[in-house]
């Protein structure tokens, strides 16, 4: 018995992928965006206490919003709303809870409104009578 060599295998060229055409890009629609309309719905509530995640997406279906499509989308916008301080969250952790506008912040008093208490004249930064820890060179 002769031995016989594997006969190798022809080589096979590269298979071609066939090519992929480019998805048309869609059109971006016109409108608010979502972060936009959830603000929005929020100073449009009277509710003291916030409006809940629920409220906020029927508010959105009622404007016209896919809710099932858009619920990741929904969801994101609100967990950036809360974590750039436009939304605050009174209840709950997350996407999920209820939600009002954040209180605008206040800056810190400069010394020079204040008036002096003997009432003859008013600090400027001209006569400074004491000086502003904001203005300081430290």
């Amino acid at each position: 018995m002769a031995e016989e060599a594997p006969a190798a295998a022809p080589a096979k060229a590269p298979a071609k992928s066939p090519k992929k055409k480019k998805a048309a890009a869609r059109p971006k629609k016109d409108g608010p965006s979502i972060s936009k309309l959830l603000v929005s719905a929020v100073t449009e509530s009277k509710e003291r206490k916030g409006m809940s995640l629920a409220a906020l997406k029927k508010v959105l279906a009622g404007k016209g919003v896919d809710v099932t499509k858009a619920n990741k989308r929904i969801n994101t916008a609100v967990t950036k709303l809360v974590t750039k301080g436009t939304l605050s969250q009174t209840k709950g952790t997350g996407a999920s809870g209820s939600f009002k506008l954040a209180k605008e912040p206040k800056p810190p008093p400069c010394c020079w409104s204040r008036s002096i208490t003997d009432g003859k004249e008013e600090a400027s930064p001209s006569s400074p009578v004491f000086e502003c820890p904001l203005e300081s060179d430290a």
